[in-house]
């Protein structure tokens, strides 16, 4: 399992909370999804044998939010 915290500045509210985490969570490999608004962060824990770490990139910036991390 990898654990990775992402940069999502544009975070800041919980309907950006609930996209993005919808969003990574329907991806096959992931065990967890946590987004923090206050910090704006996205931290994620995975299987890399699923999933790779662009595949999640991709879900939050199919939301509309840049990522960085």
């Amino acid at each position: 399992m990898t654990q990775k915290t992402l940069q999502v500045p544009e975070v800041h509210c919980d309907h950006c909370k609930v996209s993005i985490e919808g969003a990574v969570s329907e991806l096959s490999g992931i065990n967890r999804v946590d987004v923090a608004i206050s910090e704006a962060t996205v931290s994620v824990d995975f299987d890399e044998s699923r999933v790779d770490l662009d595949s999640i990139k991709s879900a939050i910036e199919e939301q509309g939010y840049a990522v960085f991390g």
